[in-house]
């Protein structure tokens, strides 16, 4: 079984220099003794990359074209092995070809001992491992390199089934990193040493694997030595893989007893084999203690809880240790493929100053999109109102989601909601708090392990500043442009009200111009309310913008990873000289204060501000809550006018409409009208009383019409506009 973390097919390159082809010249003496080949490939014995219980993987190159390439050299354990499981790894690359599957190249022999070599293709980045054994991913892949682990493992696990082929041996260090021409990143499996061919309901009794990664019946009889006659299935490579998953969103393995894995082994069996249905890790934080449940994933995790939402369901039905209520791997597959054909719509909620990644497919309708942002912040979709880069946007419900516009982190989506709530800000854990400290003497194994989890907090905290000063950006750049948008129409708005107050006094309409007056001036008051918040959110900005804290977190990193390589390349050493110790000694007291500074400035110059910026935030919602309920009254006020206005329109319609068939009678017949009913002008000749009539109906029209539209912009005001569709 293999034990070490490291037995791929390809790893991190060597910091000793590349050897020299054959044809650049002869070998240094020291060098040749250390040289091996075969006919076409050289190696270094130095050049290790990974090893493992039956071979060892080096950094190799091609004699004639100088190509990198990793072989994989087998030990005489290895021919300890009956022949068929010898030559099966063989076998199984061969079968296999897939752009998430390491290439075989040759099989080829040394020279005297006559040991078989696999050819196999270079990976100069190093395995999963390696990168998550990296500080800066501490608590886990970013979600976008996350994905691309996903989405590569999916692909790779995919084509192993399709071949019929169970892997065995599942894990970030056989899970191998490229960089793709474009500076993407392609993983690749390797190490099929364990691999086999296997049928969906075919089983197997042989136990292979990593213990941390083995799945429960595998573990009690590989690392527990029970006796039990349980045969295994395609199954437990869904255990691994969902190990792997958690192991890289969260930087963490997701079964820790007390001490470790390797240190209680009986503890590590229970938490696996007692997990309830549904939880997707299990921790035993003191000697003896009780196991804690976990259902989530932790805060620390960089994944969005939009991809969460999708993820943990996954881990929680392929982290199931009774093979019955396990998914299958057609399951897996959908499921999986399912997240990966998504796309993501990032929405920044003003009311709760959060950003939100909302994973649909782009053939879901908007109405889709508006329910996904419903379940993430629960505002309703008919109070969901949205602006994007400064512009309205209106999302019909009806059109498919490819309507959306292509957003980004730091370009969201601004989401607007009619409802008043206090805002939250963003959930993070306190860096400090996962920082370990130094022991007193010099222990260089044990003070590279704490400058590196030291190193990992201090990352973390640097993207958690980053986070928040992007929060307070949002927040004050969403809401500028909310407030820009509802002071638009403003002085067209008094324009139109000053215009009404002529024509109504023109009409002796007192009333009407009395209420249009009062609309005039809480109209003026919310423009002198908005004009000063815009002028505000201006001045907060240019603030945000000379923000220096994430330069000086930087800074104290960049000096904190000088001390941390140091540590790095001492704990190899088996001692240290006088001097040199007490180098590292002040190196300890360096790196402490440089930590102390970077956490001062992480909660002075980021948490502080940032909390006081939201709850300036919460009262600034207030203030644009209070304007549009405000401007509401005063619609409906402009609406009465409107109605009223109406209803004088029709009277005089009607009015003129007698005067005029009134007047036809006195042409034709020449008769006497009768007195019309009283009309707001006195009665001269009826010719010009129905030319007075006629010029105020219009009069009266124009009236209505203006305040129809006065009414709208009112309205308008209240609430974000309507806009082309985007």
């Amino acid at each position: 079984m293999t034990t070490s973390p490291e037995s791929s097919g390809g790893a991190t390159q060597s910091h000793k220099p590349a050897c020299p082809t054959a044809e650049m010249g002869r070998w240094p003496a020291s060098w040749e003794q250390e040289m091996q080949s075969t006919v076409n490939y050289l190696w270094h014995t130095d050049d290790l990359l990974g090893q493992g219980a039956t071979a060892s993987v080096y950094k190799a190159r091609n004699k004639k074209s100088g190509e990198l390439v990793a072989v994989k050299v087998f030990n005489t354990a290895s021919y300890l092995r009956p022949r068929e499981v010898q030559v099966r790894e063989f076998e199984v690359l061969r079968k296999l070809n897939h752009q998430n599957i390491i290439k075989l190249f040759a099989v080829e022999e040394m020279g005297g001992s006559r040991q078989k070599v696999l050819v196999m293709e270079y990976c100069a980045s190093g395995s999963l491992m390696s990168v998550l054994e990296g500080p800066e991913n501490a608590f886990g892949l970013p979600e976008d390199e996350f994905l691309v682990v996903l989405r590569c493992v999916v692909a790779g696990m995919n084509h192993l089934r399709e071949n019929g082929i169970v892997h065995r041996d599942i894990k970030p260090g056989n899970i191998m990193r490229l960089v793709g021409e474009e500076g993407q990143s392609i993983y690749k499996l390797t190490d099929f040493g364990a691999a086999r061919e296997l049928d969906d309901d075919e089983k197997f009794v042989s136990v292979y694997g990593t213990e941390e990664y083995l799945h429960p019946d595998m573990y009690e009889r590989a690392v527990l030595r029970k006796p039990q006659q349980k045969a295994f299935g395609v199954a437990v490579d869904l255990w691994s893989i969902g190990v792997t998953l958690y192991h890289a969103a969260t930087g963490s393995l997701p079964f820790v007893p007390f001490g470790g894995p390797r240190r209680n082994k009986e503890i590590m069996y229970r938490i696996t084999t007692e997990k309830p249905a549904g939880a997707i890790a299990g921790t035993q934080r003191l000697e003896n203690g009780p196991l804690e449940w976990s259902y989530t994933l932790p805060v620390t995790c960089q994944l969005s809880m939009g991809l969460q939402s999708q993820l943990v369901p996954i881990l929680a039905n392929i982290l199931e240790v009774e093979q019955a209520k396990c998914w299958g791997f057609d399951q897996f597959f959908a499921e999986t493929s399912d997240i990966l054909q998504r796309v993501v719509v990032h929405v920044f909620s003003l009311p709760q100053a959060v950003v939100h990644h909302v994973y649909i497919h782009a053939h879901n309708t908007i109405a889709i999109f508006l329910e996904a942002v419903y379940k993430q912040t629960n505002v309703a979709p008919q109070h969901q109102e949205y602006l994007f880069e400064g512009h309205l946007c209106v999302l019909e419900p009806s059109l498919s989601a490819q309507h959306i516009a292509h957003t980004t982190a730091s370009s969201p989506l601004t989401l607007f909601s009619m409802v008043s709530e206090t805002p939250k800000g963003l959930a993070f854990r306190d860096p400090a708090l996962d920082i370990p400290k130094f022991v007193p003497k010099v222990d260089l194994q044990a003070d590279y392990n704490t400058a590196k989890g030291v190193l990992g907090a201090g990352y973390q905290a640097l993207r958690l500043a980053q986070a928040l000063l992007a929060g307070q950006e949002l927040m004050l750049r969403g809401l500028h442009w909310f407030v820009n948008m509802a002071g638009v129409t403003e002085i067209q708005e008094l324009k139109r009200a000053a215009e009404l107050r002529s024509k109504l006094r023109t009409v002796s309409e007192a009333g009407l111009a009395e209420v249009l007056s009062r609309c005039s001036r809480n109209i003026t008051e919310t423009k002198m309310t908005l004009s000063n918040l815009s002028s505000e959110l201006m001045k907060n900005r240019d603030q945000v913008h000379e923000d220096r804290s994430i330069q000086q977190i930087q800074c104290c990193l960049d000096k904190m990873y000088l001390i941390y390589k140091q540590f790095k390349k001492s704990r190899m050493r088996p001692g240290l000289g006088y001097n040199e110790e007490q180098i590292h000694k002040l190196d300890k007291v360096n790196f402490s204060h440089l930590a102390k500074r970077l956490l001062q400035v992480f909660q002075e110059e980021r948490v502080q501000k940032y909390q006081a910026s939201l709850v300036t935030h919460g009262k600034r919602m207030r203030v644009v809550h209070e304007t549009r309920n405000h401007l509401r009254l005063v619609g409906c006020s402009v609406a009465a006018c409107n109605t009223e206005a109406q209803g004088a329109q029709e009277s005089l319609s009607k009015i003129l409409d007698w005067l005029s068939h009134q007047l036809l009678q006195d042409r034709t017949k020449g008769a006497q009208a009768s007195p019309p009913p009283t009309a707001p002008y006195p009665s001269p000749a009826l010719k010009d009383l129905v030319l007075h009539m006629q010029e105020l109906c219009k009069e009266m029209k124009v009236l209505a019409s203006d305040l129809q539209d006065n009414n709208r912009v009112i309205e308008g005001l209240s609430r974000v506009p309507s806009a082309p569709d985007i």
